[in-house]
């Protein structure tokens, strides 16, 4: 059945290919994808567009997406979202020996050089997630990035101190199925806008919600085909 679903999408164009790679990061609200979120929900398999770009840094590259990477030299900012990212899978605090691949993208080492102990890196994590002062930075930037021309206080883009606390608030769990990967690793979570950004819903806490890629996907798909017809202009 491989065999057939490859050929399958052999003469796909390169466009389309890229153009639903963009599509679903855009979906996860992210500026990155991996090939296990792209299986999860993509059209195609990422194999097929391995194979037709030469690799997967190379067709992220082409699709204007970041490639997720583990650095040699992390910065805190890759540290801490290494640490949300385990926190999501497990659905609780990360352990010292949790700390290492495949569940972690990195091992103890970085930790250990940046803030000496494990404790001291989750203490770090926990404060930047709590710090108040942060958030405040935060939104201003959001709302200095935001275009005059749109109607919206906020910008789309959900960082990752608000996609933890909502995420945290809501258990680790799609708050449609009720399902975690901490019980079903396979399991992709979201945080999805309430009322879409586009139909003028801010990103606030208030207006998110953790859904896992399933029900984020069948969402999309609801509001589509919901949506009001476009009516045709007059020439």
């Amino acid at each position: 059945m491989a065999y057939e679903f490859e050929s399958f999408h052999r003469n796909i164009p390169d466009e389309e290919l890229l153009d639903n790679l963009r599509r679903t990061a855009l979906a996860s609200e992210r500026e990155s994808m991996t090939t296990r979120e792209y299986d999860a929900t993509g059209k195609f398999r990422s194999t097929t567009i391995m194979a037709r770009f030469g690799g997967w840094a190379e067709a992220c590259a082409k699709a204007g997406l970041l490639l997720r990477h583990s650095p040699k030299n992390p910065s805190e900012e890759d540290l801490f979202r290494n640490i949300e990212e385990v926190w999501i899978k497990l659905g609780r605090q990360p352990r010292y020996r949790e700390i290492r691949k495949p569940l972690s993208r990195f091992t103890m080492s970085p930790y250990k050089t940046r803030y000496q102990t494990w404790e001291n890196a989750l203490a770090a994590f926990v404060t930047y997630i709590n710090d108040e002062e942060i958030a405040q930075s935060e939104n201003a930037i959001m709302e200095w990035k935001v275009e005059p021309t749109t109607k919206h206080k906020t910008s789309r883009t959900i960082n990752l101190r608000l996609r933890f606390i909502v995420m945290r608030r809501d258990n680790f769990k799609c708050k449609s199925c009720g399902r975690s990967p901490a019980t079903d690793p396979t399991v992709i979570l979201h945080v999805d806008h309430i009322t879409a950004w586009t139909k003028n819903g801010e990103t606030v806490l208030e207006n998110l919600q953790t859904l896992c890629s399933i029900c984020n996907i069948g969402k999309s798909d609801l509001e589509f085909l919901n949506s009001p017809p476009i009516e045709a202009q007059n020439v």
